[in-house]
């Protein structure tokens, strides 16, 4: 036996389950178990405590016709919770226990990982509370799709990752090697592929609208687009290769009332450029509603500019 290679392999695990045992140390007081109770029945998942004075983050598929429900945490405590706002169109949702104590756990930035890196999911599988898993990022920009009804939202940039996601683990966290929180899982989409809702600077404004207005205000311009490339002079010229080809126009909309029409090329929304219909749902966010919206598009092998004015999404 080559005791050299053995002694190395050994400090890696010995490094790997300081780091794991770390995360769980930090995250599990942070952590807790949610029982609902529907209409259509009971429920369970997990939640992350995120603020000191009990707001918790889940995923809103969690507590979906729930008005309020029971928090277990690890250290025993056991309280009510009540429904702050939920976003099926990002699956997050905001609840607030009855008697916070629960310490607050740090949310990072999703944009910042790598494929390879270690992460540590810790939830309620199966109702066994404070269960911790590790692995790695399998896979980044992802898209997973979200629906409300008849609205179809792609959640976009969704992490995937080989840690095991079990049922109840909905909710729960996906952290990183320093105990910082990058998502909230999801689902799970087969053997071995769980998935999380990134925490980046997207899903933290719909927190914030969570919590200050219990909804989330959508912006809408009216039109549907397909990526398409620009043609290579433009696209050398412009540092972009794509852009948003547009196939609807919803007539009355305020895409249309800024004339934008059929066939049309989007380049660039607020300045940044429109290369997948994502790119620009990331636009669509209240801030956005009743504000001008520049937009340049290619028609006909001429650039031009128009202003949009995103209306409320009902």
């Amino acid at each position: 036996m080559d005791t050299e290679h053995t002694g190395v392999e050994s400090q890696a695990l010995d490094a790997y389950s300081r780091v794991v045992t770390g995360v769980a140390t930090s995250l599990l007081p942070s952590v807790a178990a949610l029982s609902v109770r529907t209409s259509r029945g009971q429920g369970a998942g997990s939640a992350v405590t995120f603020t000191d004075d009990g707001f918790l983050l889940t995923n809103a598929h969690v507590v979906a016709g729930a008005t309020s429900g029971t928090a277990d945490f690890a250290d025993g405590t056991e309280t009510r919770f009540d429904m702050v706002g939920a976003d099926p169109l990002s699956d997050l949702a905001v609840v607030r226990v009855h008697h916070p104590g629960a310490p607050a756990a740090p949310l990072g930035n999703a944009d910042d990982l790598k494929i390879g890196q270690l992460v540590v999911a810790v939830g309620n599988p199966m109702g066994l509370a404070g269960s911790v898993t590790a692995g790695v990022v399998s896979g980044l920009g992802r898209s997973l799709p979200a629906r409300d009804g008849r609205r179809v939202r792609i959640i976009d940039n969704v992490i995937q990752t080989d840690a095991a996601l079990n049922p109840g683990n909905s909710g729960g966290a996906l952290a990183d090697s320093t105990g910082t929180v990058v998502g909230i899982n999801t689902a799970v989409a087969g053997y071995g592929l769980g998935l999380a809702v990134p925490i980046n600077a997207t899903t933290r404004a719909i927190v914030g609208d969570l919590v200050a207005n219990g909804r989330v205000r959508r912006a809408w311009l009216g039109v549907a687009g397909v990526p398409a490339p620009l043609p290579p002079a433009l696209a050398e010229r412009l540092g972009q290769k794509l852009g948003l080809r547009v196939v609807e126009v919803v007539p009355g909309s305020p895409a249309g009332n800024a004339g934008i029409y059929l066939g049309d090329i989007l380049i660039t929304a607020g300045g940044q450029p429109t290369t997948t219909v994502q790119a620009l749902q990331r636009l669509m966010l209240g801030p956005a509603i009743g504000a001008d919206l520049p937009i340049t598009l290619l028609r006909k092998n001429a650039l031009v500019d128009v202003v949009t004015v995103p209306a409320e999404m009902n």
